[in-house]
């Protein structure tokens, strides 16, 4: 449930990652939760290599270092998709990395599905067929300037089954790999013929249980991309221990954390895995959080008709926050209906007075604008309608049970 809606700005989502340095460099998988028949992650992969990796890779080529400098600006620069399309490269160099089976790590987009406010969802199609969302947001300034943020996603599907979220509806497949988080902005900017001036780790998946891939991702869209951390969020529903983990990293970018109640046991209702990281113990790590990097939290409060948008929740609220601290903030998302789905939006009448309640106990708060809902654009909605499970054929549940224990 770091995740539910685009409407929400698509809001919401430890690890398989490899590190791959030489040529030679064998594949190796670290997954937690870890579903069936994922195959090796590939080390041969341009997009995430950093411009000095790319400078030691054309040297292990047998080329001068500068051909590197070459493969930086082609990948994130020029957004090459195809290595024979280097035409900046000798065909030599060019036929050698196809030959030893280096790709540059983009997928096809297998749908593109743009509404009436110029939200654009997309659908990427990746390598072993399994479908991802990710959305581009468009906003215009008072200036015309725009300002356009890519909405991604870090798993294929999602293993916490929050139970407003679209994608959790779907199941869960697996962890994205870094250059799948990556290629999805690059996407975005392709589509939109526009830069992309923020990222949020709000689309399908819960991006701290694939925590090494979206810190790599983060390492490369801040690095080579060259978006600045701040305009980097990072959603999570709670993870235990991960909070923590990310504080160690001294990011700039924003923690977002999907809250969804005010007290354990309504949370529980909303959020099954919040059985296993009780509310006072994320309070507790928010805090700390914001004690080693000095950045403020925000909280994400998805407002569900008749469920948790009473004027006695917003006052529960900031009870909650104003005892842990006073750096937080609140984004009210007015939930955004999907199919199946017993839960319904609130009237705009009860989203003000739960907004004016937390004003009043001097708690900042802001109401999301809901954007894209004629795009499927709540998260997991379109990938539901092409592919209603991420699992292949013949996948084995098994071990998505595991997974779930796992979180659970």
């Amino acid at each position: 449930m770091a995740m539910a809606l685009l409407q929400q700005v698509c809001s919401v989502t430890v690890a398989r990652t490899v590190r791959s340095r030489a040529l030679s460099a064998p594949s190796r998988t670290v997954s937690v939760p870890s579903p069936s028949r994922v195959s090796q992650l590939d080390s041969r992969v341009l997009l995430g290599k950093s411009e000095e990796e790319l400078q030691q890779l054309a040297l292990d080529f047998g080329q001068q270092s500068y051909r590197g400098k070459q493969l930086h600006h082609l990948i994130y620069k020029r957004k090459v998709k195809d290595i024979q399309d280097f035409s900046h490269l000798p065909q030599a160099f060019r036929d050698n990395l196809q030959e030893a089976g280096w790709k540059v790590g983009r997928s096809p987009v297998h749908r593109a599905v743009t509404a009436a406010d110029g939200t654009v969802k997309l659908l990427i199609k990746l390598e072993d067929n399994r479908l991802v969302e990710t959305v581009g947001i468009p906003v215009e300034d008072s200036k015309g300037s725009i300002r356009l943020t890519a909405c991604v996603s870090s798993q294929v599907g999602c293993p916490l089954r929050c139970s407003f979220c679209a994608t959790g509806k779907g199941g869960f497949s697996r962890n994205l790999q870094r250059h799948e988080i990556i290629e999805q902005v690059l996407a975005v900017e392709d589509i939109f013929k526009h830069r992309v001036s923020n990222v949020v780790f709000m689309g399908m998946g819960e991006p701290m249980l694939n925590l090494q891939s979206v810190l790599e991702a983060h390492r490369c869209l801040n690095k080579d991309v060259q978006i600045g951390q701040r305009m980097i969020t990072i959603s999570t529903v709670g993870v235990p221990n991960t909070i923590k983990k990310l504080a160690s990293h001294k990011l700039q970018s924003t923690l977002a954390i999907s809250l969804h109640a005010p007290n354990q046991k309504l949370r529980e209702k909303i959020v099954p895995s919040a059985k296993s990281y009780p509310l006072e113990t994320i309070m507790k790590d928010c805090r700390d959080y914001f004690l080693e990097t000095s950045r403020r939290v925000s909280f994400e409060y998805t407002l569900l008709a008749g469920v948790n948008d009473a004027v006695d929740n917003a006052v529960e609220l900031a009870e909650l926050l104003h005892e842990w601290g006073r750096n937080y903030h609140v984004n009210l998302i007015p939930f955004n209906p999907i199919e199946g789905s017993e839960y319904r939006r609130p009237y705009k009448k009860a989203v003000l007075a739960f907004a004016a309640e937390l004003e009043s106990r001097k708690i900042t708060v802001s109401i999301r604008q809901t954007r894209g809902l004629d795009a499927s654009a709540a998260c997991g909605q379109l990938r539901n309608e092409f592919q209603k499970s991420p699992l292949l054929e013949g996948s084995d549940n098994s071990q998505l049970e595991v997974a779930n224990a796992a979180v659970c």
